[in-house]
């Protein structure tokens, strides 16, 4: 979902770079883009770390809460879309495909950018606090997405945007339709490479795994 369909990237860099200063510290630019496509625990475990804390449980609880207020804050106005994301979806949809959105952000945040993408594009949805912490990059979140749409995962094709996310998809045995946004996503196998969402359908898709196996 953020920096794949959304640049919900930004409003993170947002919270993130506040938190930050709230815990009397500062995040550098470096730093903040190791946190690309990381579930909240480990943000908040890392910020607590780069500020000068110790992240133990409460902490690393307190801080979360912080960054999920301050996001939700950000995510209740419209989160601005990828290039093409909008119309790949509609694309997928109105060809009848089966779609899961997954993704590191919790579900309640996940809802609020729910409004602006729309839940009619998806079957099911996993969000990061409903693996039982086998976040990204663990298979565990794309298995379980093809799990609930009853389908093997060498038969999806993923669309991630980040290092964790590409990973998790791999592992978990599907294709990766690879979009980078803010960090370059490394080549290897199971990954097809473009620059945008731009073009993509049910069409593109199918040459995009044909080609991938």
């Amino acid at each position: 979902m953020d920096g794949t369909l959304v640049d919900s990237e930004k409003l993170w860099d947002v919270a993130l770079y506040e938190s930050a200063e709230w815990l009397g510290g500062t995040l550098t630019e470096e730093q903040r883009l190791t946190l690309v496509g990381s579930n909240m625990d480990a943000t908040a475990r890392y910020l607590l770390e780069v500020t000068g804390h110790e992240p133990t449980a409460d902490a690393v609880a307190t801080t979360g809460a912080w960054i999920r207020d301050r996001t939700a804050t950000l995510f209740a106005d419209a989160v601005p879309w990828r290039p093409g994301a909008r119309e790949a979806l509609a694309a997928v949809r109105s060809a009848g495909l089966p779609s899961a959105l997954v993704t590191s952000t919790e579900r309640a945040l996940t809802e609020l950018a729910l409004n602006t993408i729309g839940r009619e594009f998806f079957d099911v949805t996993v969000c990061g606090d409903e693996v039982d912490g086998r976040n990204k990059p663990h298979p565990e979140p794309y298995r379980r997405a093809a799990r609930l749409l009853g389908v093997e995962p060498a038969r999806c094709v993923a669309v991630e945007d980040s290092r964790p996310g590409t990973e998790s998809a791999v592992a978990a045995g599907c294709l990766v339709l690879v979009v980078p946004n803010d960090v370059p996503v490394a080549p290897g196998p199971g990954r097809i490479f473009r620059t945008s969402l731009v073009g993509v359908d049910a069409i593109a898709l199918a040459e995009i795994h044909a080609a991938g196996q």
